[in-house]
C-alpha cells in the first residue's frame, strides 16, 4: 500500500516534481475522453533519471505510470490509477536536425505546430496534421499514430518515425530504429529485456500461418488509417519476415501502442518538403449525408490534399461561437453537409486548372446545391472551423452530448457510402441521428451518438451501439480505431475485431515488454471495461447549487463547467495567436488551465460533501492565476467562461471564510479614488514618492516593483460640469449617453476629455446622466451582491433612454462591456439588460460604425504622416473586436496602423498589482507585447483601449501608451 511518505520520499530524489494533493490529482482525473480515474499522484519529470526513478518505484510498489502530453486523447489513454506521468513541461527540446537527410529529433513533449514553425524556413515539416496541432505533442502522435487531414498526400505518424530512445519497464535504455535481418538475429542474442523482446516477436511472427492469419484478419491493407491493437500486421510485411525490401523497425509496433509497451524520451521523425503554396478550397454543400459521402470517390480522383466533412450538427454548434462565427461567413444557405476540397500546385494558373476540373466534376454529378471557392485566409479560417469541431459539440447545452465511443472507425473508400448508408440506418433503429465529423477522403468518419451519460439507460446504450457499429466495421474489414486510438473506449473489442489469436499475441507482446504491466494498463490488453470510470455517475442525485450569478443559459453553473469537454485548447502558445490561457502560457503548468479550472470546479461542485460546495482552499488555488481575462468565453470551442465562474466561486468562498482588507481596497478602488481626489497633489505625492509609497505598497501587498496609478487633477465628472456650455454642438448627427466608468472618471480624465471633445467636434450631441461606477472591480473581486446593486441601478437609469437611436458608449472596455456580458447575469430586469446591451457600445465600435455610414470622414483630420502599432483590451477582444480600433485609426489618411499580435497585457486589473501575481504578470506581458513595444522606434506611436494595458506597457517598457481617441482628437483639423 502506498502512503503518502512513500511519495515524499519519491518526491526527493526526483531532479522534477510530483504532485499528490486532491486538486492536481482531480485535473488530472480526465483527459478528452467521457472518462475519469483519480490518479495516485502527478509527475512531471526533467530527467531520463526521473523516468529510471518512477518506472523503479512503479514496479516496487506495483503501480502504474500512465504516459501524457497535451492530455487531448479521446479514448481515455491517459488516465488510470497509477502515476501519470506529464512530459509536456519539460521534455520540450529539439535535440538535432538534419536538413539535407529531412529529419529532425525531438522529446516527446515538443507541440506539433511549433516543430513546424522551426521547420518553415527550411522547407519542410512534419506531416501529420490533427485539429488539436497547436497543443497536441509528437509523443501524443506517436502513442496514437495520428493521421489529420493530411494523410490521403502523406500518410500517418507511423511512416515518419526513423528511430526512438525508450526506456523498457526494466529500467534500461534501449534505441529502436532499422535493422537488417542479420542485425535481428544479433539483437536476439544475450539475456537483456531488448533481446527477449527481439526474441518473442520472431517466435510470434514468422510462421506463414500466422502472418494468413493476421492479414485476414485484421483491417484492410489499403486502409492507411487503421490503430487497432498494436500493429502486427506491419511487422510482417518487413524482410525480416518476408521477401519485402522494407526493413524491419520496432518502431512500427510502438507507434500507435498508446505508451503501454516502453517509455519514449527521444524520437526521430522524417520531414517532407512544404506543400505547393498555391491553394484553392472547393466548399461543396450537400441536402443530404448521403449526397456528400457519394461525392467523396469522384472528388478523391483529383489528387487532393484535404478532403474534410462537417455536417450540420457541427455548423450549427459554429453560430454561437464568436470566433467560429467570423470563420464560417462562406456558408451558403443551411447544409446538411459540406465537403472541403483542397487543390494545391506550384502555380496559381495550375491551381485554377485543377480547380476547374474538380468544380466540373461536382457540378456534373448533380449531388452538390453550392460550391464555394475559398482563396488565402479563407482556406485557414475554414480550417480552423474544422479544427474546432470536436471542441465545439461541448456547445450542446443540458446533458445530452456527443459522445465518443464509435467516431474513430475507418473502412477503405470504396465500401464508404455503404457503410454510412448501413450505419445510419442502425442508427435509427436506435432514434439517434449521428453526427458526422469526417476525414471523407480517407475513409474515416468521426460519428459520435449524443447521449445522456448521467442516465444508466443511455450508459447501457453507450454499449450497445458501440458493440454493434464494431460488428458493422468488422463486417467492412475497417478498423474501429483510424487515428484516436484504442485507449479504454474502443480496447474491449480489438478481441473481436481482430480474432482471438491474433489478440493473445498482442496480450504476450505485451508480456514480454511489460511483465509487471506498469505502463499503461488497461489500454489496448486487458481492457478496461467501456462503461465503467464514467466522468458522471448513472442515475446520481444532480447536486442542487444556488448562484448569485444568473447560469441559466447553461441550465446552471454545474452544467457550464461541464461544457468542458477537455479538447484542450486552452493550452496553446502565444505563437499560435489569440488570447486564452495567460497563466497556462506563463507557468506550463496543466493546473493554469482553463480546462483544469472547469474541471475542478466540477469536482468539487459534484463530489463535495460540504454544505458550501464552493469551500474549498483547492478551487482557490486553481483560480488564483486566472486573469479573468474574458479569452476563454470566446475563445474556447464550447465557451467556458472561466472568469464568470471565477467571479462566483469568489463570492461564494468569501460568504463562508470572509473577505480580506486587500480584496476590499481594490474591490472598493473607485471609492478610494473618490477620497483621494479630494486632495490630489498629496495623493500623488504619496503614491509616486519612493519612501511612501514603499511603506504604502509593502501595507497592501502590492509588489514593489509596480508604479502606482495617478489621480487626475480634477475628476472628469467635474470637468464636464466645468464644460458643459463648451460641449454643445451646432449640426448635430446623432445623440449619445456618455459612460463615464470609474477608471476615466479618476485616473485617465484626459482620455475622457479627449472623447468629448473629439465627440463635439464630430457633430454628436453627447448626454450625461448620474450613474453609478461599473462594478468592474466588484466584480472581479467577488463582491457580487455590490456589483449587483450596481448593476440594477444603472440598468434602472438607462433602460428608458438607450436606444438604437440613442446608444450608450463608453470608453474602457473592461466596464462599459459589463453591460453586454456580467449584467446579464447581475440584473434582475433581464428585459432591459438586454435592450440595453444591444445598443451599448465602446467608443471604437461607435466611431467605426459611424465611418461606415458616412458621418465620419478623413476629410476631417490631418493627412501628416504616423505610424501606430496597436494592442487591444482582452474584454475588448472577447466581447467585441480589434477591427473597430484599427478601423478608427486608420482614417486619418497617411496613418499607418498595425495590431499588435499580443494575447494578455497581464495586467489584469489588479491582479498585476499583487505581489504574488507580479512575476507571472510581466511574464505574460514579455510574452508578445513588450518585446513588439520595445522593437517600435521612438517616432511610432503605441496605442492601447485599457487603462491597465497602458499602465502595464509603461511598467515594462518606459513607452506611454495612447487611447485612440487621443490620437483621433489630436489629429483633427
Amino acid at each position: 500500500m502506498v502512503n503518502t511518505s512513500h511519495l515524499q520520499a519519491l518526491s526527493e530524489i526526483l531532479e522534477g516534481e510530483l504532485f499528490y494533493d486532491d486538486l492536481i490529482k482531480s485535473i488530472y482525473a480526465t483527459d478528452a475522453s467521457v472518462y475519469r480515474i483519480l490518479p495516485l499522484a502527478v509527475a512531471y519529470p526533467k530527467s531520463k533519471a526521473d523516468i529510471k526513478a518512477l518506472i523503479n518505484f512503479a514496479k516496487v510498489h506495483k503501480k502504474s505510470l500512465i504516459p501524457r502530453t497535451a492530455g487531448t486523447s479521446l479514448a481515455g489513454q491517459c488516465v488510470g490509477e497509477g502515476i501519470v506521468v506529464d512530459v509536456s513541461k519539460y521534455f520540450t527540446k529539439i535535440i538535432s536536425f538534419d536538413e539535407k537527410n529531412r529529419t529532425i529529433t525531438v522529446q516527446p513533449g515538443i507541440v506539433r505546430d511549433a516543430l513546424n514553425n522551426y521547420l518553415k524556413p527550411f522547407g519542410l515539416f512534419f506531416s501529420p496534421n490533427t485539429s488539436t496541432s497547436n497543443r497536441c505533442m509528437i509523443g501524443g502522435m506517436v502513442g496514437n499514430n495520428s493521421s489529420g487531414t493530411t494523410s490521403i498526400r502523406y500518410g500517418v505518424t507511423r511512416d515518419k518515425i526513423i528511430e526512438m530512445h525508450t526506456i523498457l519497464s526494466d529500467g534500461s535504455e534501449v534505441v529502436f530504429k532499422d535493422v537488417t535481418p542479420d542485425a535481428f538475429k544479433l539483437k536476439m542474442e544475450g539475456n537483456t529485456l531488448e533481446a527477449s523482446i527481439y526474441k518473442s516477436i520472431f517466435n510470434e511472427l514468422s510462421s506463414k500461418s500466422i502472418q494468413k492469419q493476421i492479414l485476414e484478419n485484421f483491417p484492410k491493407p489499403e486502409i492507411h488509417r487503421r490503430n487497432t491493437g498494436y500493429a502486427i500486421d506491419e511487422l510482417i510485411k518487413t524482410n525480416v519476415f518476408s521477401e519485402a525490401t522494407e526493413p524491419f523497425n520496432m518502431c512500427k509496433l510502438l507507434s500507435g501502442s498508446e505508451g503501454t509497451l516502453a517509455f519514449t524520451t527521444q524520437i526521430t521523425l522524417k520531414l517532407d518538403p512544404l506543400p505547393p503554396q498555391e491553394a484553392t478550397m472547393v466548399t461543396a454543400h450537400f441536402n443530404s449525408i448521403e449526397s456528400c459521402l457519394q461525392a467523396v470517390a469522384l472528388t478523391m480522383e483529383h489528387n487532393l490534399y484535404n478532403c474534410e466533412m462537417m455536417d450540420k450538427t457541427i455548423l450549427d454548434c459554429t453560430k454561437h461561437n464568436k470566433t467560429q462565427q467570423e470563420n464560417r461567413s462562406f456558408i451558403e444557405g443551411d447544409p446538411k453537409a459540406i465537403l472541403m476540397c483542397e487543390v494545391r500546385a506550384s502555380t496559381r494558373e495550375q491551381v485554377n486548372v485543377l480547380t476547374k476540373k474538380l468544380l466540373d466534376a461536382i457540378a456534373s454529378s448533380g449531388l452538390s446545391y453550392a460550391y464555394p471557392i475559398l482563396e488565402g485566409e479563407a482556406i485557414n479560417k475554414a480550417n480552423n472551423l474544422r479544427s474546432a469541431g470536436l471542441g465545439l459539440l461541448g456547445n450542446i447545452i443540458g446533458d445530452r452530448k456527443s459522445a465518443a465511443c464509435i467516431e474513430d472507425t475507418a473502412v477503405a473508400l470504396p465500401d464508404l457510402a455503404n457503410y454510412i448508408s448501413e450505419f445510419t440506418a442502425l442508427m435509427k433503429g436506435y432514434n439517434q441521428e449521428a453526427i458526422y465529423y469526417a476525414h471523407a477522403g480517407a475513409g474515416e468518419l468521426h460519428l459520435r451518438p449524443v447521449l445522456n451519460l448521467k442516465k444508466a439507460e443511455d450508459v447501457k446504450l453507450f454499449r450497445k451501439i458501440t458493440t454493434d457499429v464494431a460488428h458493422l466495421v468488422k463486417k467492412y474489414g475497417g478498423s474501429m480505431s483510424g487515428e484516436h486510438g484504442d485507449g479504454i473506449v474502443r480496447a474491449e473489442f480489438i478481441p473481436f475485431m481482430i480474432g482471438d489469436a491474433n489478440y493473445q499475441i498482442l496480450k504476450r507482446i505485451k508480456s514480454v515488454f511489460d511483465a509487471d504491466n506498469i505502463f499503461n494498463p488497461g489500454k489496448i490488453v486487458d481492457a478496461l471495461p467501456m462503461d465503467q470510470n464514467l466522468r458522471y455517475k448513472a442515475d446520481r442525485e444532480e447536486p442542487e447549487i444556488q448562484t448569485l450569478l444568473d447560469f441559466s443559459d447553461s441550465l446552471g453553473i454545474l452544467r457550464a463547467t461541464e461544457k468542458c469537454n477537455g479538447s484542450g485548447d486552452c493550452r496553446k502558445q502565444p505563437e499560435f495567436g489569440g488570447t486564452m490561457c495567460p497563466s497556462y502560457r506563463a507557468t506550463k503548468n496543466e493546473k493554469d488551465t482553463t480546462r483544469a479550472r472547469a474541471n475542478a470546479l466540477r469536482e468539487f461542485l459534484t463530489n463535495s460533501d460540504k454544505k458550501n460546495k464552493f469551500d474549498h482552499d483547492e478551487l482557490k488555488t486553481v483560480f488564483d492565476l486566472c486573469l479573468s481575462c474574458k479569452a476563454c468565453s470566446s475563445e474556447c470551442p464550447s465557451s467556458v467562461d472561466v472568469a464568470s465562474l471565477k467571479a462566483e466561486f469568489l463570492f461564494q468562498y468569501q460568504q463562508a471564510n470572509g473577505v480580506s482588507l486587500r480584496t476590499k481596497l481594490f474591490a472598493y478602488n473607485n471609492t478610494l479614488n473618490q477620497f483621494g481626489a479630494l486632495f490630489p497633489h498629496l495623493t500623488n505625492f504619496m503614491f509616486s514618492n519612493t519612501f511612501t509609497a514603499s511603506i504604502l505598497k509593502k501595507g497592501l501587498g502590492i509588489a514593489k516593483e509596480r508604479s502606482l496609478p495617478l489621480i487626475s487633477n480634477i475628476s472628469l465628472s467635474k470637468y464636464i460640469q466645468s464644460n458643459k456650455n463648451q460641449l454643445v454642438v451646432k449640426n448635430k448627427i446623432k445623440t449619445v449617453y456618455f459612460f463615464n466608468d470609474e477608471f476615466t472618471n479618476h485616473l485617465d480624465k484626459t482620455i475622457g476629455e479627449d472623447a468629448l471633445l473629439l465627440l463635439t467636434a464630430l457633430n454628436y450631441d453627447v448626454k450625461f446622466v448620474k450613474h453609478e461606477e461599473s462594478g468592474r472591480a466588484l466584480i472581479s473581486k467577488g463582491l457580487l451582491k455590490q456589483a449587483q446593486d450596481k448593476a440594477n441601478k444603472n440598468v434602472a437609469v438607462f433602460k428608458d433612454l438607450v436606444s438604437e437611436e440613442t446608444p450608450l458608449i463608453g470608453i474602457e472596455p473592461s466596464a462599459i462591456l459589463t453591460f453586454r456580458d456580467e449584467y446579464l447575469k447581475l440584473a434582475d430586469d433581464k428585459s432591459s439588460a438586454k435592450k440595453i446591451a444591444r445598443h451599448c457600445f465602446l467608443i471604437d465600435e461607435f466611431l467605426q460604425n459611424e465611418i461606415k455610414l458616412g458621418h465620419i470622414t478623413a476629410s476631417q483630420f490631418t493627412s501628416q504622416a504616423k505610424t501606430i502599432k496597436f494592442h487591444g483590451h482582452c474584454h475588448q477582444k472577447s466581447l467585441s473586436n480589434q477591427s473597430c480600433s484599427f478601423d478608427v485609426l486608420n482614417l486619418p489618411v497617411n496613418y499607418k496602423v498595425t495590431i499588435i499580435a499580443s494575447g494578455c497585457c497581464g495586467m489584469a486589473g489588479s491582479f498585476g498589482y499583487e505581489k504574488e501575481h507580479y512575476n507571472v504578470s510581466m511574464t505574460v506581458g514579455e510574452q508578445t507585447l513588450f518585446p513588439a513595444v520595445r522593437k517600435s522606434s521612438a517616432e511610432v506611436i503605441i496605442a492601447a483601449t485599457g487603462t491597465s494595458c497602458r499602465h502595464q506597457i509603461k511598467d515594462g517598457t518606459q513607452r506611454e501608451a495612447k487611447h485612440p481617441v487621443t490620437i483621433l482628437r489630436e489629429a483633427l483639423i
